[in-house]
């Protein structure tokens, strides 16, 4: 906090505590959750922007108050944990631009810049189109194609089934190793997820996406890293419509089938495919990481403030 003195709007409350306090102890607490949804429980609908509370019901909300020495551990805490989870997430960062990094190092270069020659030939050479439908029902496992995660059970993604018994009999099924285009946009896949099914239990997904089968010799793990780069959306992009939705790539089976795939020779794509593995390998631990210290705050503030 700053020495010097400063000027705030007529419009907010300025409190000073009567008592001896840490500072960064009520802090910690303002930004609880259980705070914030005390504020606004004794708050009401503003006339011009969000929801409003009086300063009668603002001075009556309840706080935890103990002993000074006390509110001082509780503040460092919290002031530690804030700092190691803030330098978690730089390193999440940090491994996602470098992972962004690598992969177009990887599939924007040309055969001149390594001396390898790459091929390059339309989806509709390598691909067939998935036509295994799940007319009787057998298969229950319903999966998402998820831009952030790939392709998941359905209930992993929603924590419940959206799809209901009976009604996916037109769901395709699909098996391990075939791949997934969804045409829904995102920030993160701007022209829809294409990913590959890596989990050995037969899934079944909407008719919505395109499922596809590898029929050529190319290394799939090559292929699920090429399509989660941007090597292929400047072809979508001078080649596509935004159709009615504006959420939603215009994708015909020509355009589809169109799409530019390259490759390089076996060993390199091996090469590339173990590059991008271990760089995703990282960066999931680190997450996981950023992950548990998240829940570990959590864990904290309702030991001590609830």
């Amino acid at each position: 906090m700053a020495n010097e003195d400063g000027i705030v709007s007529p419009a907010y409350t300025i409190l000073r505590c009567k008592k001896p306090h840490s500072s960064l102890f009520y802090e910690a607490y303002f930004h609880t959750g259980e705070f914030i949804n005390h504020v606004l429980s004794k708050s009401v609908e503003g006339i011009r922007d969000g929801r409003q509370i009086s300063y009668e019901a603002f001075k009556w909300l309840g706080l935890p108050y103990c002993n000074i020495s006390e509110q001082e551990k509780i503040a460092q805490l919290f002031y530690t944990l804030n700092r190691r989870i803030e330098k978690q997430q730089q390193m999440v960062d940090a491994l996602k631009k470098y992972k962004r990094g690598v992969m177009q190092r990887i599939f924007r270069q040309t055969a001149t810049q390594d001396g390898s020659d790459w091929s390059c030939v339309r989806l509709g050479d390598v691909f067939k189109k998935v036509s295994r439908r799940n007319t009787n029902g057998l298969v229950k496992n319903v999966i998402t194609n998820s831009a952030e995660y790939g392709l998941i059970p359905q209930r992993d993604f929603f924590d419940k089934d959206i799809a209901v018994d009976g009604n996916t009999s037109n769901y395709y099924v699909i098996e391990e190793g075939d791949f997934v285009y969804n045409p829904r946009k995102s920030n993160t896949a701007p022209y829809g997820p294409f990913n590959r099914y890596t989990l050995s239990e037969r899934g079944i997904i909407s008719p919505l996406y395109t499922c596809l089968v590898l029929q050529a010799d190319i290394n799939p793990s090559y292929l699920a890293w090429y399509f989660r780069s941007d090597a292929w959306h400047r072809y979508i992009y001078d080649n596509g419509s935004q159709g009615v939705r504006h959420d939603r790539v215009s994708m015909t089976d020509d355009l589809l089938m169109g799409i530019p795939v390259m490759f390089p020779d076996h060993a390199k794509q091996q090469v590339y495919a173990d590059i991008l593995d271990k760089v995703e390998a990282r960066l999931q631990v680190a997450q996981k990481e950023y992950d548990l210290l998240t829940k570990a705050k959590k864990g904290y503030v309702q030991q001590l403030f609830i």
